[in-house]
């Protein structure tokens, strides 16, 4: 990650937006958000830790989903929000490298974490016999290792190309992180080896999982269609639309960010479109996921009566 081909040994990062007067109350805005973001997934991550009956394989994926997001939001808001309050927001080559890498680390191992959800979720509502056997801790932690690992491998292979290329005089980001197409448009380098190697690893860490959570959500459609009950249908539709809301949202805005030639969206819209799944998706996973679950609240209650009467 060090800055061995490039003159340039700082980034200025032009932020969300440079028009004075929305600089304080956007700042207080995404202040509120990454508040309410930690808040929610720490609190969500302590819920299931300190609850027996939380630990299941739902709920092990929804506490590492929580754990990413937390990073996640942490590793890009804190950063933007300094744009707000500064003349000039600079990062250091090697902080921005830094950042792009565990952005990239874990945005990727969110997509996949979400399909992780999707099939426990297939084989709870379909194969409800075999759930115990198919979900078994060893097979979650399988699981769970696949996601880190292509969390890993697309994380190296986006920050190698990046930190491979030159960067001359321009050294200013248009955008509020480090992100991959804004550090290509300033380099001295041809970037179409670059943009081939984002359009690859993105098309399997968005493809991969969008083609599981499809067909995992067909089924479960397909099998939701035979419950004669009408409450029982809504309430598993109900917790579908949920999933596929943040999912959408999600890939939906990542998709057009990165599977699209920068020529066909400019990056000030590729901005508002990343403010999606860096800053807005991990403060609504925890109210999706937990705030409408009947076992959080129920773990909730135990455990503010637990700690009222101790």
């Amino acid at each position: 990650m060090a800055a061995t081909n490039s003159s340039v040994t700082e980034f200025l990062l032009s932020g969300l937006t440079d028009l004075p007067g929305l600089q304080i109350p956007l700042f207080f805005l995404f202040l509120c958000i990454y508040i309410i973001t930690v808040v929610g997934n720490l609190g969500l991550i302590t819920l299931i830790g300190l609850n027996s009956h939380l630990h299941t394989p739902m709920y092990f994926f929804l506490f590492n989903l929580s754990l990413i997001d937390f990073c996640y939001s942490t590793t890009i808001t804190p950063k933007m929000l300094v744009s707000f309050v500064s003349k000039e927001n600079i990062i250091l080559h090697a902080g921005c490298m830094t950042q792009l890498f565990f952005f990239c680390f874990l945005v990727i191992s969110e997509s996949f974490v979400l399909s992780a959800m999707a099939y426990d979720r297939y084989v709870a509502i379909c194969k409800p016999l075999l759930y115990t056997v198919t979900m078994s801790p060893q097979v979650c932690l399988f699981l769970l290792l696949g996601v880190y690992v292509m969390g890993l491998l697309g994380a190296i292979a986006h920050t190698g190309s990046v930190a491979s290329l030159t960067f001359c005089a321009d050294n200013l980001v248009n955008h509020f992180m480090c992100d991959i197409f804004p550090l290509l448009e300033i380099s001295c380098n041809s970037t179409y080896v670059n943009e081939l190697v984002v359009f690859i690893f993105v098309a399997i860490d968005i493809g991969v999982p969008i083609v599981t959570i499809f067909i995992s959500y067909a089924l479960i459609l397909s099998n939701i269609l035979h419950i004669h009950s009408k409450e029982g249908r809504s309430k598993a539709f109900s917790t579908c639309s949920s999933h596929l809301i943040v999912v959408s949202l999600f890939f939906g805005s990542g998709a057009f960010v990165y599977l699209k030639p920068p020529s066909i969206l400019p990056l000030d819209q590729g901005k508002v479109f990343s403010l999606f799944y860096t800053i807005v998706v991990p403060m609504l996973n925890p109210l999706i996921y937990s705030l409408r679950n009947k076992d959080v609240k129920v773990g909730l209650r135990k455990t503010m009566n637990r700690n009222t009467f101790s």
